[in-house]
C-alpha cells in the first residue's frame, strides 16, 4: 500500500518531497515497531497505546508523537477514500498537547558577530565566492524572512531588484510576495558578479549545483562556532529573528503573517506574541496607543492635593 499512498501524496494531496519523505519514514518506524497490520484492524486504542509507549519510551517531544500520529492516520484515510476499507473514526484521533517553546531569535549584536564570521575573503584580499555566498544567502533571509526551501528554490530571474521583491512558492503551494532590504541585494549583486556558471539557480555551488539545504545547515553550524555564539543559529532562527524585529519596531501582526506566509493569523500569534519584553511593550504602548476624540480637557479641576469637589460617581 505504501507505494500508491507516497502516489496519493504526491498529486492528490501535493505534498512537499520532504513532507512525502517524513511520512514514509514514520509509517516505516510505525510498521518496524508495531507490526504490519491491516487498516481495518487499528483503533483507537492503538494510538493511545502509541502515545503512551512513545512517551515512556524515550520521551520523545510532542511533535516527533505527532509527526508519527500525522502519518499513521494519512495513511489509514488514504485507505478509506481510495481502497474503500473499513476504519474507525479518525476524528476521534487528538494529538498530543504541543508545550509552548520559547521563540529563539538572534539580537543585533548576535546577527552582527554571526555575519562577520563569514569569511568573504580569500588570504590574498580577493572576494571569497564561497563566503559572498553565505554572506548573502544570511543577509536574504534575515530580510525576507523566507524558509530556507522557498530561498533556494528561487532562480536568479525571480529576484526583481528595482522593485527589491520576489514572488515565491511557498508551503501548500502558495505564492507570495517577499521583500528585501537595499542591503540584502547589495550583498546579492555581489555575490552573483562572482560567479562564473550559468546555471539559474539563485545560489549554487562553484560548479552551479543548486545550494540544498543540508550544506547550509552544516555551514551555519560552523559560522555559528566561529562566532562564539551559544544559541544554534539555523535558517529558521533567522525567519524567527526578522519577525520578532518587526513585532518590535511596531509592525502590526497581520503583516507579519503575510509576509512569512502563515495560513492562519493564531499560528504567527502563537509564536510571536509575548516574545516582547516589559520595555518593549511599554515603548509600543507609548507610541502606538492613539484616540483621534479631540483634546478636551476635564471639566472639572482639582481642588488641594489633587481632589475634586466633583468627583466623579463610583462605577459598579
Amino acid at each position: 500500500m505504501l507505494p500508491g499512498f507516497i502516489t496519493y501524496m504526491k498529486v492528490e494531496r501535493q505534498f512537499s518531497p520532504a513532507t512525502i519523505s517524513k511520512y514514509r519514514d514514520n509509517i516505516q518506524w510505525f510498521v518496524r515497531e508495531f507490526g504490519d497490520r491491516r487498516a481495518g484492524d487499528l483503533a483507537l486504542t492503538d494510538f493511545i497505546s502509541l502515545k503512551e509507549r512513545l512517551a515512556a519510551d524515550d520521551g520523545r517531544r510532542e511533535g516527533r508523537v505527532s509527526s508519527i500520529i500525522c502519518a499513521v492516520k494519512c495513511i489509514l484515510a488514504y485507505a478509506r477514500d481510495v481502497h474503500h476499507a473499513r476504519v474507525f473514526d479518525l476524528s476521534a484521533i487528538r494529538l498530543p498537547r504541543k508545550r509552548r517553546q520559547p521563540v529563539v531569535y538572534l539580537t543585533d549584536e548576535e546577527l552582527t558577530r554571526f555575519l562577520q564570521a563569514i569569511p568573504i575573503r580569500n588570504w590574498d584580499g580577493q572576494p571569497r565566492l564561497s563566503g559572498c555566498r553565505v554572506r548573502a544567502l544570511v543577509e536574504i533571509l534575515a530580510a525576507s524572512g523566507m524558509r530556507i526551501s522557498e530561498a533556494l528554490s528561487l532562480n536568479r530571474e525571480d529576484i526583481k531588484f528595482e522593485e527589491r521583491e520576489a514572488v515565491i512558492v511557498g508551503k501548500g503551494k502558495k505564492q507570495r510576495k517577499v521583500y528585501f532590504t537595499g542591503r540584502a541585494l547589495d550583498w546579492l549583486k555581489q555575490y552573483l558578479a562572482l560567479r562564473t556558471d550559468s546555471s539559474p539557480a539563485l545560489f549554487a555551488t562553484s560548479t552551479g549545483v543548486r545550494l540544498c539545504i543540508g550544506t547550509v545547515d552544516t555551514i551555519f553550524r560552523r559560522i555559528t562556532k566561529w562566532a562564539g555564539i551559544e544559541k544554534r543559529v539555523t535558517p529558521h532562527i533567522l525567519r524567527h529573528t526578522m519577525a520578532t524585529r518587526l513585532l518590535s519596531n511596531g509592525c502590526p501582526i497581520g503583516f507579519i503573517k503575510e509576509m512569512l506566509g502563515h495560513e492562519r493569523l493564531e499560528t504567527t500569534c502563537r509564536f510571536y506574541l509575548g516574545v516582547l519584553d516589559e520595555g518593549d511593550r511599554k515603548k509600543a504602548y507609548e507610541n502606538f496607543l492613539h484616540y483621534n476624540i479631540g483634546l478636551e480637557k476635564p471639566p472639572f479641576q482639582p481642588e488641594g492635593e489633587g481632589r475634586s469637589s466633583h468627583p466623579y460617581p463610583s462605577v459598579p
